[in-house]
């Protein structure tokens, strides 16, 4: 007799639409015989078992329905260790954690939503049969869309609750979640991304199976992948540094190398780490230096010939979107021991140690193979056909929070030797402003070819900016926890070192952020301030191109009760 198994590690997420089909993943910790999605009207009735009897029986198709075969795959890096909190585990030592994505395309879809579920067997006698969902095609060129937009969701106390407002306010069937990155705390951590225990693990949280309780009421997320496709971008977290079969993940993921360091150490360490063309292999590079495997295999899709999953686009409905691989290292500053601004003395002797300072990790600067992408697909003619044209990645280009600094460049190093003995007598990392690669380069870009809305996170606020050419910045983290606000009204200011190149209030870029247009929260002083930067009140926003409006919202969740406010508005023209 057929036993009906627990949930899935993970519930199905959507991927990557186009105009008659959509890519549908889920994670299971078996390997399993193989897996099935079921699409049409009729799966709304089915029971698990006639779910089951459809998804092996030896037709593809039936009255109502259809199935399509998953393909199934090993995630190649994921691991848990004593940092991990999984309910009933241990991981004393970093362990490799068996995890396994399953992924279909389904095709032929007419316009509109189609019901659909996942059968998912592990042997003759045993499959898991989920609810029923609903998928949709890509929305047609030209037609309105909403796209919710988020980032920094990291396991934070109040991203749940987020979640689940989002819900309640606009829904779960959107056209898009636009995710600027920092979805988990370390990209290998399987924990982090299926089951953490320490808070909301991110599909979790935006599949419904949160479990986080504030102020007297558990929140559970809401099943939003199920419904609505995710448009990933990566953020730091999602970069994974050296790899170590015993150092914690925590530390591993605090331990990137620039590549081009990597590959000098490996020429100096001889030929037997090279290949015949006198180059490190792609894999031994990544080992050596960083790596963002997990989140490749986890989002496969979107992705372009150029980037890959990194960076792409696509037209969702009247919008183009464009997502690139912003971000880099974050580094603490601290005065003394390895930061942004200084190698650790105790390191000095030994350069392999060394942290390189707050290091980009993809170029982005006008010379570079993303840049010279960007500047031909904005002004490509589908991009000049949408009616709205939004750019997403992770590192703030405007902002008030303390990660819009230091400038976003790459490190000038300066390194002292004692003038006796020639040794390393410390090393320090200077950041130009004048050389901000977003400011210098992005921007201009942006402004020349009628972008009209920057999405990034990584501050854990929500700000606002637009600059002379009409081009919107919004900054939309303040969902999960926030890191504060540095501005005149806060009277806060960043832990700088004294120089031009470090602002300490307000925007580094020089904008003036735009006070919300309708309900602000405001000072002690009775003042509108013009951020939401708070650990008890979340933040979401969503794009409405058919009114040509983001509304962002905003949820105390010291009050259950509360209602969901919008507190600010703007027209994306």
């Amino acid at each position: 007799m057929t036993q009906y198994s627990a949930p899935l590690l993970c519930e199905p997420y959507l991927l990557d639409p186009d105009r008659d089909g959509v890519w549908v993943a889920w994670h299971t910790e078996e390997p399993g015989t193989g897996g099935f999605v079921l699409v049409g009207p009729a799966v709304a009735g089915m029971s698990p078992r006639q779910a089951w009897d459809a998804a092996s029986g030896d037709q593809p198709s039936g009255p109502g329905w259809r199935r399509f075969v998953a393909q199934t795959h090993p995630l190649s890096r994921t691991r848990e260790d004593a940092g991990s909190r999984v309910p009933g585990r241990s991981y004393p030592a970093p362990t490799r954690r068996p995890v396994y994505r399953h992924l279909a395309r389904v095709t032929g879809l007419a316009p509109g939503r189609t019901p659909y579920r996942v059968v998912a067997p592990y042997g003759p006698d045993r499959v898991t049969v989920t609810a029923v969902y609903s998928l949709a095609p890509a929305a047609p060129a030209g037609a309105g869309v909403r796209l919710l937009l988020s980032s920094d969701h990291q396991l934070k106390a109040m991203t749940a609750a987020n979640l689940e407002k989002v819900a309640e306010t606009v829904g779960v069937r959107l056209d898009g979640v636009l995710m600027a990155g920092d979805m988990v705390n370390v990209g290998d951590r399987a924990s982090d991304w299926f089951d953490a225990a320490t808070g909301p693990a991110f599909f979790a949280g935006m599949t419904g199976r949160a479990e986080t309780p504030i102020a007297g009421r558990t929140y559970r997320g809401a099943p939003l992948l199920q419904h609505t496709p995710i448009f990933p971008a990566i953020g730091n977290h999602e970069v994974m540094g050296r790899w170590s079969e015993t150092a914690s993940l925590d530390s591993q993921f605090n331990d990137p190398q620039p590549r081009d360091v990597a590959r000098e150490r490996c020429r100096a360490d001889g030929p037997n780490e090279l290949d015949e063309s006198n180059e490190l292999d792609e894999a031994e590079l990544c080992r050596r230096s960083w790596d963002v495997t997990t989140y490749e295999e986890l989002f496969p899709y979107p992705r372009s010939a150029a980037g890959g999953p990194r960076w792409w686009s696509r037209t969702i409905g009247d919008v183009h979107l464009v997502t690139l691989f912003v971000t880099s290292i974050w580094r603490p500053h601290v005065p003394v021991g390895r930061g942004k601004f200084q190698e650790d003395v105790a390191d000095l002797a030994h350069p392999e140690r060394w942290g390189h300072g707050q290091f980009i990790f993809e170029p982005v600067h006008r010379d570079s193979a993303q840049y010279r992408w960007l500047a031909q697909e904005l002004t490509s003619a589908e991009a000049r056909a949408a009616r709205y044209r939004v750019v997403m990645f992770h590192h703030p280009g405007h902002g008030l929070g303390d990660n819009s600094t230091p400038p976003f460049t790459d490190p000038v190093p300066t390194v002292e030797r004692d003038p006796a003995t020639g040794a390393v007598s410390a090393v320090r990392y200077a950041y130009p402003l004048a050389e901000d690669h977003i400011l210098r380069d992005l921007e201009p870009l942006f402004c020349a070819t009628g972008v009209h809305l920057v999405h990034n996170g990584h501050a854990h606020l929500w700000n606002r900016f637009r600059n002379p050419a009409g081009v919107n910045w919004l900054e939309t983290s303040n969902v999960g926890n926030s890191y504060g606000a540095y501005d005149v009204s806060s009277g806060a200011a960043r832990n700088l070192p004294a120089g031009p190149d470090h602002v300490r209030q307000g925007d580094p870029g020089g904008l003036e952020p735009v006070v919300p247009t309708v309900a602000p929260l405001t000072g002690p002083t009775g003042a509108p301030l013009p951020y939401v930067a708070s650990d008890d009140i979340t933040v979401f926003s969503v794009l409405d191109s058919t009114a040509g409006v983001v509304r962002s919202y905003r949820f105390d969740t010291r009050d259950p009760d509360a209602p969901v406010l919008l507190f600010d508005e703007f027209p994306l023209t």
